[in-house]
């Protein structure tokens, strides 16, 4: 037996032995479970808007973790129905970051935590789910924990934009202290970071909220790893209540930790489903980007069908990135007037500096429906309700396939939205260029000309907002965009119509 299994095995029957683990409070530091965890003052190095979450009525905290962690094995290669069997197989001392959002009025606490795996393809802790959803968070008054899981984002190493934005780079002051063992050791990371978020007790991570359910959330590569750990880490962990996956292709992280961006396509396990045995409720978003795949296959090679634990959404006219990512989603604080959201969504072929042959994708749907993705799975896990199923994308029958488009260009099958079912542009997850590594995430979108929409809609704006409120109802009763929404929706399609300032 490895010292890291008998390690492993000690600490499991410390904690049977233990029970439920309690946070307790002494010179600020707080032990839980196996992980140390020390309040760390100042502000943390992780961009969540433009806008200050004080005014969203949210505190902002960041703590210091540290312990020793585990890294996972399994023999042969991982199958891809996902019913992976891992066992523990080394340890490493660790010290990394999370950085906590809670209500500052408990009494607007809902019971619910969002844990984020941090994405860090472009060499930097990314909120890339804080910045896509917090609108529902803070609207149901969830609470928000940002987990530093890899290296990248600790130490630096290889990543989409090959730079190094890593905490310890930035800030070697703050963060000099910290140190990543690999992300072969990421998986426990997270999960001690689930257990310390489960044992919070009033006066620690979480200030005076005590939590009732813990969702699991990471987008892109944090995707790609949520999968790993839902098909090889959580039956051992049983952590979290719920997942939900969004944006991933058919290929998933490796557990022996391997950079996704350091060996190429073929050094991660390819077109692997969902194990069918799920413990917990899951919810996988998927966009037109994701279905057909950025480098490798796309998602539609890991597609399997819904099950009393799995809903798949797939969602036509969006891409893995768009205007809401990297501009709407930084002044977003459900009261910033529609005008300066419409302005933000505006068209553009701009890219961080980079001038793109078609305008990016600007089509609102992916937030609106990621948010009903959010609050489904937490009503899920707290009542039992099963969200929606939805349809897929349809797929040609080519290798590899494409989407089966309408006469407008937009994908048909998949969630209905107003935006591709009353279309006034041209809306795709495929990229402008491939030349330009962000460019592939970020789609294109086409406005129709003033001859294609007198022909699509003879009475002008009238006609089409009245058709866009109707198939915005029709969304809003399938349970694919919430109805608390529909006013800001109204407001945004009367803006930003083609000539409509």
């Amino acid at each position: 037996m490895s010292v890291g299994i008998k390690s492993w095995l000690r600490q499991a029957m410390r904690l049977a032995s233990c029970g439920a683990a309690v946070a307790v409070l002494s010179l600020g530091v707080a032990q839980a479970k196996d992980a140390a965890v020390t309040s760390v003052p100042g502000k943390p190095a992780l961009l969540l808007g433009t806008f200050d979450v004080k005014d969203l009525g949210y505190d902002v905290n960041e703590f210091f973790v540290s312990g020793e962690a585990v890294s996972y094995a399994m023999e042969g290669r991982p199958p891809e129905d996902g019913r992976w069997t891992a066992t523990p197989a080394n340890t490493a001392p660790y010290k990394t970051r999370i950085v906590v959002l809670r209500p500052t009025d408990p009494h607007k606490f809902n019971g619910t935590v969002v844990v984020e795996w941090l994405n860090v393809s472009g060499g930097v802790d990314g909120a890339a789910d804080w910045f896509m959803a917090h609108r529902e968070m803070v609207r149901s008054g969830m609470a928000y924990v940002g987990v530093s899981a890899q290296k990248v984002g600790v130490d630096g190493g290889p990543s989409m934009m090959g730079i190094d934005n890593s905490l310890k780079k930035t800030d070697p002051v703050r963060y000099g202290s910290l140190s990543h063992p690999g992300d072969a050791f990421a998986y426990d990371i997270y999960t001690q970071a689930g257990r310390l978020v489960r044992a919070a007790r009033p006066g620690g991570l979480l200030g005076p909220l005590t939590p009732k359910h813990i969702i699991a959330m990471g987008e892109s590569q944090s995707a790609a790893f949520m999968t790993t750990y839902v098909n090889a880490v959580d039956p051992l962990a049983k952590v979290y209540d719920g997942f939900l996956i969004h944006s991933r292709g058919s290929g998933v992280a490796p557990l022996g930790g391997s950079s996704l961006f350091g060996g190429g396509p073929d050094s991660r396990p390819q077109k692997v489903k969902l194990r069918a045995d799920l413990r917990v409720p899951v919810i996988t978003f998927i966009t037109e980007t994701d279905l057909i795949g950025i480098r490798g296959p796309g998602f539609y090679a890991a597609r399997q069908p819904d099950t009393e634990h799995l809903r798949i959404w797939e969602v036509p006219g969006t891409s893995h990135a768009d205007n809401y990512t990297i501009q709407v989603s930084m002044i977003d604080t459900g009261s910033a007037p529609l005008e300066k959201l419409a302005a933000a969504y505006a068209p553009t072929a701009s890219l961080m500096g980079t001038q793109l042959p078609k305008t990016i994708n600007f089509a609102p749907q992916h937030h609106y429906v990621l948010e009903a993705a959010l609050w489904s799975l937490d009503r899920w896990v707290s009542s039992g309700h099963a969200p929606p199923k939805a349809p897929a994308i349809e797929l040609t029958s080519t290798d590899p396939p494409a989407a089966v488009r309408d006469g407008n260009g937009l994908a048909v099958g998949g969630i209905r939205t107003p935006w591709v079912d009353v279309p006034a542009a041209r809306l795709s997850g495929l990229p402008t260029t491939t030349t330009n590594v962000m460019a592939v995430l970020f789609g294109t979108s086409e406005p129709f000309d003033a001859a294609t929409l007198a022909k699509l809609y003879p009475g002008g704006k009238v006609e089409y907002l009245k058709r866009f409120e109707a198939s915005l109802d029709s969304s809003i009763k399938a349970g694919f965009i919430l109805p608390t929404d529909k006013r800001e929706i109204l407001g945004l399609a009367a803006l930003m119509y083609p000539g409509a300032n």
